[in-house]
């Protein structure tokens, strides 16, 4: 028991367990995401936040656009040319924010840079999916530039959460840490198969 005036060892303290609601699916992807995110920083994998940081430009962009649109000094007849300009570029910028998720982020949940010392030249994509109605998880892990030489084939797995949770919602961590371990091993050896 920590006295007045001592410190109290973190290290030493008991972690508070992960816990979801079991009939929420979002907050199971959710915690499992994180997880699996956890994981992958573990092994010295830095977040790639390129993509987040575009998407939040494109966001502020939109932003600025509505703000302009709403507090522009004129009233509503004389402003008509504007707020059809203000309009029209909303659309594209939002389409354009809606393109990027589309295509490049899809299910991805994390991207990373190559591990540091490394001979790749690409990172890690992490994406995953729990379907409506489905206790089926499936993790997949590809490289974040699939068009690059150094890109290995992606690896994946799909199983039940019920593998991993107690009927109380409490996520059994190391199940689940030691399978996303070797989904990663198993991502590093394609690209030793491959050579």
């Amino acid at each position: 028991m920590a006295t007045k005036g001592s410190a109290i060892d973190k290290s030493t303290a008991p972690l508070a367990p992960k816990k979801a609601n079991l009939n929420d699916p979002n907050a199971i992807k959710h915690l499992l995401d994180e997880t699996a995110s956890e994981v992958v920083f573990s092994r010295g994998y830095v977040e790639n936040v390129a993509l987040s940081n575009v998407k939040m430009a494109i966001g502020v962009i939109i932003i600025g656009i509505a703000l302009a649109a709403q507090f522009y000094p004129k009233k509503f007849p004389e402003n008509k040319n504007f707020l059809i300009g203000c309009i029209i570029l909303y659309v594209i910028f939002n389409g354009l924010l809606q393109f990027i998720i589309y295509t490049k982020e899809k299910n991805t949940i994390l991207f990373t840079n190559p591990l540091a010392g490394s001979f790749s030249s690409t990172g890690l994509a992490v994406s995953s999916k729990l379907a409506r109605f489905s206790d089926m998880y499936t993790l997949c892990i590809s490289s974040s530039d699939p068009k690059s030489i150094a890109a290995n084939s992606p690896v994946e797995f799909t199983k039940s959460v019920t593998k991993w949770f107690t009927k109380d919602g409490v996520l059994v961590e190391t199940l689940f840490w030691n399978d996303v371990e070797k989904l990663i091993d198993d991502y590093g050896n394609e690209s030793r198969k491959a050579k």
